[in-house]
């Protein structure tokens, strides 16, 4: 069986960013019921040295609809500020990158297959192949900012489980 750079890409975001999008929706009904501030988790961090709960949003967007227009511009860089967006703005930008990503053609995505991508953060220069980029770069960094968003939510309380964290499993044989 073969695996296309569409569902490796755009399947795999689509899984990601629907189950941060039901996270959050839970973390908003949650706060609302025990009163707490949505402002207090945008800006909650796991520990003094990691960024906010707002950056690890952005950067599921960013890991998620931005690493599908890198792979059309063949360049990568990390994003150039953090929008200081609340809890609602948040929600909306997540639930526009699930519009965006189910926009996305497959044939367009699977021309990709093999074009080069490099990574640009200042004078590093990291080059990949597109499906080297997914696999290895965007994958892993989309997994990690949704887990520490998942992470600071539970640690403000809010019930969540690991099949929130899984989303909709792409099932089948």
């Amino acid at each position: 069986m073969s695996v296309s750079l569409y569902d490796l890409s755009v399947g795999s975001y689509l899984q990601c960013v629907a189950s941060v999008a039901k996270v959050m929706d839970k973390g908003r009904r949650y706060a609302d019921e025990q009163g707490i501030a949505l402002d207090d988790i945008v800006s909650t961090r796991l520990a003094p040295d990691m960024l906010p709960f707002r950056f690890q949003i952005l950067s599921v967007v960013h890991q998620s609809i931005g690493a599908i227009q890198d792979i059309e511009a063949g360049e990568s860089a990390p994003p150039s500020s953090i929008e200081p967006l609340d809890y609602a703005a948040l929600e909306a930008l997540v639930q526009t990158t699930l519009e965006e990503l189910r926009a996305v053609d497959a044939d367009q995505i699977n021309s990709f297959s093999g074009k080069p991508v490099v990574f640009k953060m200042g004078e590093l220069q990291i080059p990949f192949s597109a499906e080297n980029f997914v696999l290895s770069f965007s994958l892993p960094n989309l997994y990690f900012h949704a887990t520490t968003a998942y992470d600071i939510l539970r640690q403000q309380g809010v019930p969540l489980s690991k099949r929130d964290y899984l989303g909709q499993m792409r099932v089948g044989i």
